[in-house]
This record gives C-alpha cells, structure tokens and sequence, in this order.
C-alpha cells in the first residue's frame, strides 16, 4: 500500500550482511543468454486480466509512469512499489486463487461470528478480490476496501465499496466500528506495524477480529540448499536492505512482527498458522501441486512488476543491472531440478470484550 515519498532515501544505512552489490549483476549480463529453463511473462496462462477499474476523481487517476509501468497518484506520504497496471492486476488475480487454495478455499481462519457480522474493513484491498468475495458470501454485511491506488473494478456486489486512502496516516474510522478487520501482502508499505495495529484494534468493536495474513521475503528448497550469492539467494537480503533504505520492512514474517504487534496493541487469544507453499509443479500431492501451480502463475505473470520499483527506485540499481538480476532469477525460478517453496504466516487476534 505504501511508503516513503522519497524512496532513494540519503540518510546512512548498515548494508544487509551477505548482500552483493548490483554491479555484481551487470558483471553476468552474458549469462542471461542461456534461456534453457525461461519461459515468457505473457504465455496464455497469464493473460486473464481485469479490465475495468474504480470511478474515482480524475486526480487520483493520473497515474505515474515508471520503467515503462503505471503507478498510483500522488497521495500524501503513500507509494506503493508495485505497479497498478493491467497486467499486475491480472497478476493479483492469480494470487488471490493462490491464497484460496492454501485456505482450503476459505477467506480467513479467525473464528469470526458469521451470523453477527455487519461491518469489514480490507486493508491494502488491492484490486479488491478478497473484499469482493467476502460481499458475495456475506450479503448482510458491509465490506469496504481500502487501498491507495484505484484498480479496483465497478462492477462488485451492492455491499461493497472501496476508499482511496493511506494507512499509515491516523485511520478516519470511528471506534469500535468494525466486527472485522483484514489485511495482507503488506510487507514494505508500513512505516510503524505498532502503530497499524493500534489503529485497528482502536476502530475494531469488542470481541471482534484481526487477521493479517503475510509472506515471508525468501526462497526455500526442499531438496538442495540455495546459495548465497545466487539470484535466489540475494531476493531476501535484496528485500530487506530495500526496507531499511525506505523504512518500510519487508521483513514482517521474518521478525515476527504480527504476533509482537498485536499483542502489544492488546489483542488475545492469538494464533499463528505458518504454511509451506510451494512453487511449481513438483509436489507429488495433488492439492499441493495445484498450490504450486498457482503460487508459480502469479509470480511469473508479472516478475517485472514485483522487482522494478524496489530496485531501481529504492535500492538504486541501474535499469540494466536490475534487468539481468530479473533474467537470472527468471532462470533459477524455471529450474525444474528445483523444489521451491516460500512460507506464509496467517496471524489472527481478538479484541477483548472488556475493552
């Protein structure tokens, strides 16, 4: 959703141990011409996209263009580093199908009133799938979905509505307002997580939910290990010296931030639920395979769109440097001798009836 205004950010900062600088990718630019695993980000697999987005004022809509891609208008403090353009979205759409199958087809896992449920809050909404859904299943209740860029489509069901607006400034809510509160893939646009999740016990009613579902910024194998200096290896150093830079971490999984925040914004009864997701189609199990599939698609669909802004605009790399690190990731990702796989951590917390 967002961060810093000024990403390439002057003040010092402790390089992440372990990082290798972005000339080390220009130094393989040759390397980039051996395609033998490459496959094209625009295959037939990837090219369902949504075509229509949010009637909003024409301001919001004057989208910044950047490396070729669009980005949100200016809005306060707010950028977001990815791009809000069609073929994004399409990516969106794999993701969300993705997360569908890792929740056995379910929308959340806090143990949410469903009979009682009346308002819900989608924080960082995005193209506004999750948010859409849940107005189809819950028609008695009123979903908004919030998010600082306008890709969200017109047609959507009557309890649906989306905001253009920045978490990170005080939320405009009224207190006690919401029986429900959502939000993930956030990671690098939060400046104070602690803050976040004040405002949303603050605005949730007593009793009721917080679920905040994240990525944890590394590659795993399940079968060898992945090497450092590799384009696998450096995605995670890469990510969190990024967030150093913009004070936004990516590293919200890894340091355990969800359950440290909640708690000290006086959540309880808080579960953890970590899940291995696999990349490709090595699982043997077929609803893992599926998974795998899926968790492939949306990273594939748009492997520029996830990479460009971060490097280029936060980390500093030269437009060439970050084009062949994106060819030698693209490469490893088609390693079919490989069993990748990411973590996903789904954390939910109740706000105390007594509060």
């Amino acid at each position: 959703m967002a961060e810093s205004s000024d990403s390439k950010t002057d003040k010092p900062v402790t390089q992440t141990p372990g990082l290798l600088p972005s000339s080390h990718w220009a130094s393989l630019k040759d390397e980039t011409a051996n395609r033998e695993y490459d496959t094209n980000d625009s295959s037939s697999e990837h090219t369902s996209f949504l075509s229509s987005t949010t009637s909003v004022t024409s301001t919001l809509r004057r989208f910044r263009s950047l490396h070729g891609r669009t980005y949100h208008s200016e809005i306060g403090i707010a950028q977001s580093w990815t791009p809000n353009d069609l073929k994004h979205i399409g990516a969106l759409e794999f993701m969300h199908a993705s997360f569908l199958v890792a929740m056995d087809e379910k929308l959340f896992l806090a143990p949410v009133d469903t009979s009682k449920l009346k308002r819900v809050l989608d924080v960082g909404t995005g193209a506004g799938h999750w948010a859409i859904d849940m107005g189809d299943l819950y028609p008695n209740a009123e979903i908004i979905g919030l998010d600082i860029t306008p890709m969200q489509p017109t047609w959507v069901p009557p309890n649906v509505s989306f905001q253009i607006d920045d978490a990170n400034q005080p939320w405009t809510f009224a207190d006690n307002y919401f029986d429900f509160v959502h939000t993930r893939f956030l990671s690098g646009c939060i400046a104070d997580w602690d803050k976040f999740y004040r405002d949303a016990f603050r605005c949730i009613k007593p009793g009721g939910w917080l679920e905040h579902q994240e990525v944890n910024i590394a590659w795993f194998d399940d079968s060898d290990p992945i090497p450092e200096e590799s384009p696998l290896g450096q995605y995670g150093p890469s990510f969190r010296e990024a967030g150093n830079r913009s004070g936004r971490t990516f590293c919200v999984v890894a340091d355990d931030l969800q359950e440290k925040g909640m708690k000290a914004a006086g959540f309880v009864d808080i579960q953890v639920k970590d899940m291995k997701i696999p990349f490709g189609a090595w699982p043997e199990d077929e609803r893992q395979k599926e998974l795998g599939i899926l968790s492939k698609a949306f990273t594939m669909a748009d492997l520029d769109g996830w990479l460009l802004f971060t490097f280029n605009e936060i980390l500093g790399w030269k437009p060439e440097e970050t084009q062949v690190y994106i060819a030698l990731l693209r490469k490893e990702l088609n390693n079919p001798k490989r069993n990748l796989y990411y973590v996903r951590r789904v954390v939910y917390g109740r706000k105390p009836e007594a509060s």
